[in-house]
């Protein structure tokens, strides 16, 4: 059942069969969703996972775990071709290998990792695209404590989509990722996108510190509304959760003090073309001006060879 103003969800609350979380534009979890889903699931040994071919664009990877076996069958196939996909120690170890596939792709997935899908509704056939871990741009946005990591995997100028715009954000410890705060509601040509998002989280003990007796890794999502739409989401963040961004006024997201936080992103939306076009909170436009006087965080960037002992 649909729920016409929930805007965030808790672990477990968007599960979904063997899927840890569920998100599909074709059963919305609110009313009116239409444009962007996202699945999460922990593998065990011996089994699989398949997704039938459908009018959906998809992007797999893994968020912690070595390896991941995917068989698939493009449109037009009668055979299933295979890909292993390379891991990462943990969402905040650099970057996994990504495949994109296009729409009517049948799948299987096989292996012992954690994974994330994200998927948007398609009308154009793309060709399968393989993004190595090492080719993923790595960018540090931000300075001070806005300074954020970006694996800009999913960009319109790296990945040959049809409607999907997909990222992934770690914001280390105590910094804030989003700000200045900023929306994409509103199609305006060459300034502003219209664009559903969905963020998915993880969050732990900011790496290089000994893991505490007792901890609860956490941080901040904030949403706000930017017209007469009803839109306002102010939650503590756990490991698992979603938040999704119907439209209005999004960000900071803050890590708390002694957590590091993930995030994966997918947007799309309606527009005639596919791009992500923002703008500003206006009373927060001065914050990027303030970061011409700082440095990037040096923790950063969080990668596999640059982990401390933990």
């Amino acid at each position: 059942m649909t729920n016409s103003s929930k805007w965030y969800y808790r672990q477990g609350e968007l599960a979904s069969g063997a899927w840890e979380v569920r998100v599909d534009a074709e059963n919305p979890p609110v009313t009116g969703w239409a444009h962007t889903g996202v699945r999460v699931a922990t593998m065990s040994q011996d089994s699989q996972l398949t997704i039938p071919a459908d009018n959906n664009e998809r992007i797999v990877f893994i968020l912690e775990g070595e390896s991941l076996e995917l068989q698939y069958k493009v449109a037009g196939n009668s055979d299933f071709q295979s890909k292993v996909l390379r891991g990462r120690r943990s969402v905040f170890h650099g970057p996994a290998d990504f495949l994109y596939l296009p729409l009517n792709t049948e799948i299987k997935l096989s292996g012992t990792s954690r994974i994330a899908i994200g998927e948007c509704p398609a009308k154009n056939l793309k060709p399968v695209q393989f993004i190595a871990k090492e080719d993923v741009p790595v960018n540090i946005r931000g300075a001070g404590r806005e300074s954020r990591q970006i694996h800009n995997f999913g960009m319109p100028d790296i990945l040959d989509a049809d409607r999907m715009i997909t990222v992934e954000a770690i914001v280390p410890a105590g910094n804030w990722s989003g700000a200045p705060a900023h929306k994409h509601d509103t199609y305006i040509p060459g300034k502003e996108s219209h664009l559903e998002e969905i963020y998915y989280f993880e969050s732990a003990v900011t790496r290089g510190v000994a893991k505490p007796s007792s901890s609860s890794p956490f941080g901040i999502f904030r949403g706000n509304s930017s017209d007469s739409r009803e839109y306002d989401v102010t939650e503590e963040i756990h490991s698992g959760d979603v938040a999704l961004v119907p439209y209005g006024w999004h960000g900071p997201v803050a890590a708390g003090p002694g957590y590091d936080l993930y995030f994966f992103n997918v947007m799309a939306g309606p527009d005639p073309e596919r791009v992500w076009n923002v703008t500003d909170e206006p009373n927060q436009v001065w914050i990027r001006d303030s970061w011409a006087t700082q440095l990037p965080d040096p923790r950063l960037p969080y990668t596999e060879l640059n982990a401390k002992k933990e």
